[in-house]
């Protein structure tokens, strides 16, 4: 796999070469510091660009062209990523060795008529795509709330803090949704391909010249530099003393939500060390929170991990009876203790890096997550794979004792059922 990175002053193209897939993968990557009030305008542009255009006035049209290019597809993508708030437009089309000369030129005019000409008409957009993409929104917003495990999430993270990024969710809000009009959503997306920061990412069996030469010719950006703000957040804070919230819905099965935050982690901590933590603790079926909550003590009905490091966050999740609420948070902070004690086998350890090995591997069987990994690098100052293969394997028990003590539970969220629980 070769890579290339080519600054052209508006955007940054990186270019990474594969024979691993018969398709070429096309990223526009829009990126801009996250406002609240602006998650819901930005969710619904994405959804309205990738809808119809000017030239393919209606989602069949535009259907029938993707199929007139060999079933090539093009879709969108919104999502946080610390203070960061990404808009992502993709498109893959098989790789013309699999087609006809010419298709990449065309695939790619497809995909320039997508981002650069919407369907506006009198500097407003398409009523019959507005209202479409506007009732498909709320439909979305309005059923949030029965995913109970991802709601319970989100409201943790609003306890925890309001005002701060990580607690802005990704599906936009329907108050802010109704305020969206054809008109300022022209607005928008005028602002939005004018100052977001871009990076264009293309993998596959690529000519690199070739590539560069139809990119620059086709993706041309009136973008003026703006001043990178750094997508880690860090927290001013951390609490002495727990925040507990207790809140009732009609359910079964409670969930349960935890939010610890870390803290003076190196690079080094925080992109290896912080994740084989989490692996231990509760990152799979062996992590010590699952064989001790739930097959010794059976006090739940699941129990896992996460670690994020570009908020500096590890989140708890778990479904339990809410008559068993204080015995699982007790258990929780003994298995967390008994890693700052160095009282678990080298074995985990072990265990850890080969499932994370695993998951690298496994990355190379799809482009958007190499492409990720590469963004990640350019963006995050993460290792690129191969680094990180190497990297993982120095990581000692007394790494992991080390940032154990560096990692703090701040917020506990308990979404109990008035039901009685099953």
């Amino acid at each position: 796999m070769q890579y290339k990175k080519i600054e052209l002053g508006s955007y940054n193209l990186h270019l990474i070469k594969t024979d691993k897939f018969k398709t070429v993968n096309i990223q526009v990557i829009f990126s801009d510091e996250i406002k609240k009030e602006d998650i819901t305008k930005r969710n619904f542009l994405s959804d309205v660009l990738t809808y119809s255009s000017k030239k393919y006035a209606t989602k069949k049209s535009l259907a029938t062209a993707s199929q007139d290019l060999y079933a090539a597809s093009v879709y969108s993508t919104c999502y946080r990523l610390g203070n960061y708030y990404n808009t992502d437009i993709n498109l893959y089309f098989l790789n013309e060795k699999y087609t006809e000369k010419g298709m990449a030129e065309k695939s790619l005019d497809f995909l320039k008529e997508v981002i650069f000409n919407p369907n506006v008409t009198d500097d407003k957009f398409d009523a019959t795509s507005f209202q479409v993409v506007k009732n498909n929104m709320r439909l979305q917003i309005e059923s949030l709330k029965e995913d109970t495990r991802k709601y319970s999430m989100i409201r943790m993270l609003e306890v925890m803090d309001a005002k701060m990024p990580y607690s802005y969710h990704g599906f936009g809000y329907l108050e802010d949704l109704e305020k969206i009009t054809r008109e300022n959503l022209y607005e928008y997306y005028q602002k939005f391909i004018t100052t977001s920061n871009i990076e264009i990412f293309v993998i596959g069996d690529i000519d690199f010249q070739e590539m560069e030469s139809m990119i620059k010719e086709k993706f041309k950006f009136n973008t003026y530099k703006k001043k990178k703000i750094d997508p880690i957040i860090t927290h001013n804070k951390i609490r002495m003393r727990t925040k507990t919230v207790i809140e009732k819905d009609n359910i079964n099965q409670a969930k349960l939500t935890i939010g610890c935050k870390t803290h003076d982690l190196s690079d080094f901590e925080k992109n290896y060390v912080l994740t084989l933590y989490n692996i231990v603790l509760g990152g799979g079926s062996e992590s010590l929170l699952f064989q001790e909550v739930r097959e010794k003590n059976s006090l739940c009905y699941y129990i896992s991990s996460t670690s994020n490091k570009v908020d500096n966050l590890m989140i708890i999740s778990s479904g339990i009876a809410s008559q068993n609420f204080k015995k699982v948070i007790s258990l929780i902070k003994k298995e967390m203790k008994k890693i700052e004690l160095g009282k678990f086998d080298e074995d985990m350890i072990a265990k850890a890096k080969t499932r994370y090995i695993s998951v690298l591997d496994e990355m190379y069987d799809y482009p958007t997550q190499i492409i990720s990994a590469y963004y990640a690098s350019s963006i995050l100052n993460v290792d690129i794979p191969e680094i990180r293969r190497e990297k993982i394997m120095t990581v000692t028990k007394e790494d992991i004792i080390k940032i154990s003590k560096k990692v703090k539970i701040d917020t506990v969220y308990l979404l109990e059922g008035v039901k009685n629980d099953e």
